[in-house]
């Protein structure tokens, strides 16, 4: 059922978890950069030099023991153009990458963003800025899908795979798969953030 007529920019319409395994699979095709050294982060933060909107999301390694987390290993970030993975595991959390999360003119979007801030702060503390919480944008909107898989397949029309999301993001090389999973899910949130506030502004007329 659509939320909302149709003349939305980007109509909604929520589906239940049957239907959403129905739909096609969303996949990140464009470029990216896996960043595992200082320069290539270097490298990397030049190339998202004059983004204004980024999609954003982390990855930890899973814990199947009650009470036990592990610290973040990758920081997902999407421009319009360009996918980057850093791999803070195997790379040092230092202030260029900070900075970025901090710019509070670059937005940052995601869902649940804030928890995932908290997390980067204990590995190196700054104070973030810039957020855009993907289900609090969609909650203002009468939106019930607040998750990025169900926000994807009421906006996007597609269905995010989840294969590896339970897989191990410390390991010393990262699949093919795990590296197009994180790369779209922070290009996901990127188009949903445009695709949201785009139903913002027209709603708010």
């Amino acid at each position: 059922m659509n939320a909302f007529p149709r003349n939305l920019p980007h109509p909604v319409q929520v589906l239940d978890k049957e239907a959403i395994n129905d739909l096609p699979i969303l996949s990140y095709e464009g470029d990216l950069l896996l960043v595992q050294t200082p320069g290539e982060l270097t490298e990397a933060l030049a190339e998202l030099r004059g983004e204004r909107i980024l999609g954003f999301d982390t990855e930890a390694r899973p814990s199947f023991r009650k009470g036990r987390t592990y610290p973040t290993a990758l920081v997902q970030l999407a421009g319009e153009h360009l996918v980057v993975l850093v791999r803070i595991s195997v790379l040092p959390f230092d202030e260029r990458l900070a900075s970025l999360l901090a710019n509070p003119d670059i937005i940052k979007a995601g869902v649940a963003i804030r928890e995932d801030m908290r997390s980067l702060r204990k590995i190196h503390d700054f104070a973030p800025a810039g957020l855009a919480d993907l289900a609090d944008m969609a909650k203002r909107q009468g939106i019930q899908a607040q998750g990025l898989r169900t926000l994807a397949a009421a906006l996007m029309g597609g269905r995010i795979s989840k294969a590896a999301q339970c897989s191990n993001w410390e390991k010393p090389t990262l699949t093919p798969q795990q590296i197009r999973y994180a790369a779209t899910d922070a290009w996901i949130g990127r188009e949903l953030y445009l695709r949201l506030k785009e139903n913002e502004l027209y709603l708010q007329q």
